[in-house]
């Protein structure tokens, strides 16, 4: 994963948390604004959700932040 896809996950998991508690879900759409700008990084972003770890639409934003930060 990309250094920049890294941090914009752990940033949008902690503005999350912080403004809606240790139990908000968020999807990997989280990440981006409402327009495709980046579709390499939207690209990277799902292949790591869907394909490399099939998480569900919906994940908890801690176990989404954990799992980067150990860089799985």
């Amino acid at each position: 994963m990309r250094e920049v896809l890294r941090q914009k996950i752990i940033t949008v998991c902690d503005k999350k948390i912080a403004a809606k508690g240790p139990d908000v879900g968020l999807s990997f759409y989280a990440f981006f604004a409402n327009k495709n700008d980046d579709p390499a990084l939207l690209m990277e972003a799902a292949t790591w959700w869907i394909e490399r770890h099939q998480l569900d639409h919906f994940e908890k934003a801690h176990k989404v932040r954990a799992m980067v930060m150990q860089g799985l």
